[in-house]
């Protein structure tokens, strides 16, 4: 099935909810005008629709393989990944001084909702090249900045993020890769990394490694790794392409779901070391990868959503044309399986959720360009707070959610969802990952109960929590009897989570010294209580948007109530689960440590 991009539904939220004028009156933000962003996601629509979507059933099916150290790629991805630098799209939000458009993050978040949606597979080469580029604009010397970041954001080059070692996952104290200086400014590299995305392949002419390594003086633990660019094929002065470095392939992974993206296992040092240059200081490493790692998981977030779109419009789409069974109501014969109550139900569960979800990332984004771009200091620093307590919830949740909405597609189609040939079965497979790769569910918790939430004594989250309160100040406002009753269900149910949202930042703010693990063995559940209920806030607030266009006579009616209906199905169907997590939360911690480690 075609892939067409939501432009509609987009640019409804990006200037109604995420604030994109404001956004475009900040200092550097002022080519972000409203028929500018149009045109741009009008085009990235054309792309990812005409030439990446048609690639993602097909390289499922005739994945990347590995031969001999060398990596081919699924047929098509080298042609469409050159047609993507060229058109500029990697450098969306990337600083013109470097061959990027510098546009802000809010314009690029839907390019890359875009992307994901037409293939994941074909998207990942691109996120870890953003973040190798992220972490380079912070970090990097005016040297290295010159010398890598031209053709990164171009597309000439790709990067990626070199954490993973057979012994150390997720706990990068465990890291062994070693680095020992040659007294030049350079360092050997000696070490295993593994799942390593794009770590090999022959859609660019190089590839710029960043990975985490020790000096042979480091500190024990995460204080002691540093971080190093190690390319594919050392640089010339001139910018040219020198001899093979040694940092090799040895195989990629078989994998569930996004099969066409390569997964590597490579391998430095093994005839003589790989040549790679201190990125920054020495010991400073994981404060640099996290900057790759934090936009990584933003990224990550927009892929659960993208994803989501696309099983959505494919259950849809199905669902109109499956006839099964006579309507409930006694039709002649069989309807189209869209006429349901049940499949209805999935369908409004997937598209509520996927909305909900987009909501919060776009208005994530804005927030991320007013603490980067704003004039002024204090306001920068309020609102990066802010979006960083959001971060762990659009990555953890958004991906959740696409899980759950890609199950639902399968269950959509029925017996055919089972059926590869449907594609329903693909979503499913590729949405797995989402919830695993760049911290899991549960790492996006831990750091939203310990860095975003106890740190502060829940300031941030109170913060949000009486933002949300003015909308549903303004829901009980509402007056006109076509949606006194919608916008009555929508404002009880946001009341209802808001308050148990609250609760639980007071129980774990007050209970974190004294039952550490009590708390944390709910903090997936407050991380999913948390973006129910922040984007059932934002589906309100799209509700409160259509109300007063209707009310005007502006804009598209049909789609206005649309709107409407679909915050109220949020409100009533997902929103409603707010008071069982927060139960789960605080009174159900005991249950989930009852039984000692022997009795499972």
């Amino acid at each position: 099935m075609s892939y067409q991009a939501p432009i509609k539904d987009m640019l409804f939220v990006l200037n109604e909810l995420a604030n994109l004028q404001q956004v475009s009156q900040l200092p550097g933000c002022e080519d972000a005008t409203a028929d500018t962003v149009e045109a741009v996601l009008e085009e990235n629509a054309k792309f990812c629709g005409e030439v990446v979507a048609p690639l993602n059933a097909p390289s499922d099916k005739e994945p990347s393989f590995w031969h001999d150290g060398q990596v081919t790629t699924s047929a098509g991805f080298k042609v469409a990944f050159q047609a993507f630098g060229e058109s500029g799209w990697q450098g969306v939000q990337h600083p013109q001084e470097f061959g990027g458009q510098g546009l802000p993050k809010i314009v690029a978040t839907p390019c890359t909702e875009m992307l994901n949606a037409a293939s994941i597979s074909f998207a990942l080469v691109a996120l870890l090249t953003d973040g190798a580029i992220e972490a380079l604009l912070t970090a990097g010397s005016d040297e290295q900045k010159a010398r890598f970041l031209e053709p990164l954001i171009t597309g000439k080059w790709t990067g990626t993020m070199n954490l993973t070692e057979p012994q150390a996952g997720s706990d990068l104290a465990a890291v062994r890769t070693r680095a020992v200086p040659q007294g030049d400014g350079t360092y050997k590299i000696f070490g295993t990394k593994i799942f390593i995305t794009y770590g090999e392949h022959d859609m660019a002419e190089n590839i710029i490694h960043l990975v985490l390594a020790r000096t042979p003086d480091a500190p024990p633990g995460v204080k002691g790794i540093s971080l190093f660019i190690v390319p594919k094929f050392l640089i010339n002065e001139d910018g040219s392409l020198g001899a093979r470095n040694d940092a090799h392939c040895v195989s990629i992974e078989h994998k569930l779901g996004i099969k066409a993206s390569p997964t590597a296992v490579l391998q430095f040092g093994d005839n003589g070391g790989a040549i790679g240059t201190l990125v920054g200081e020495e010991n400073r490493g994981l404060e640099y990868m996290f900057i790759m790692m934090n936009a990584a998981r933003f990224g990550v977030g927009m892929q659960g959503i993208g994803l989501a779109e696309r099983a959505y419009q494919q259950a849809v789409a199905f669902a109109k044309d499956r006839i099964q069974s006579r309507d409930l109501l006694g039709s002649a014969g069989p309807v189209a399986i869209i006429n349901h109550p049940d499949v209805r139900r999935m369908l409004m569960s997937m598209r509520a959720q996927t909305e909900a979800a987009r909501a919060l990332a776009y208005v994530g984004a804005g927030i991320s360009d007013v603490a980067h771009y704003h004039a002024d200091e204090a306001t920068r620093k309020a609102n990066l707070a802010v979006y960083e307590y959001l971060v762990p919830v659009i990555k953890g949740w958004s991906t959740e959610m696409s899980e759950n909405v890609a199950r639902d597609g399968v269950q959509v189609h029925g017996g055919m969802g089972f059926i590869e040939e449907t594609g329903a079965a693909q979503h499913y497979r590729d949405a797995k990952i989402l919830t695993i790769y760049e911290g899991t569910t549960a790492i996006q918790a831990n750091d939203l109960v310990g860095r975003k939430t106890v740190r502060d004594g829940g300031a941030v989250a109170k913060s949000i929590i009486a933002q949300v309160r003015e909308t549903e100040a303004a829901l009980a406002e509402v007056q006109g009897a076509d949606f006194v009753a919608d916008f009555a269900a929508i404002g009880k149910q946001l009341a209802l989570g808001s308050t148990a949202l609250e609760e639980v930042v007071d129980f774990v703010v007050a209970n974190m010294k004294s039952d550490i693990k009590g708390v944390f063995s709910g903090s997936v559940l407050y991380l999913k209580l948390a973006g129910i209920v922040l984007g059932g806030w934002q589906m309100a607030r799209a509700a409160l948007v259509a109300q007063k266009k209707l009310e005007a006579g502006e804009g598209d009616a049909a789609f206005l109530r649309a709107k409407i209906a679909t915050a109220r199905f949020f409100a009533d169907h997902i929103l409603s689960g707010a008071g069982g997590l927060r139960a789960a939360i605080v009174e159900g911690s005991a249950g989930v440590l009852a039984l000692e480690v022997e009795q499972f």
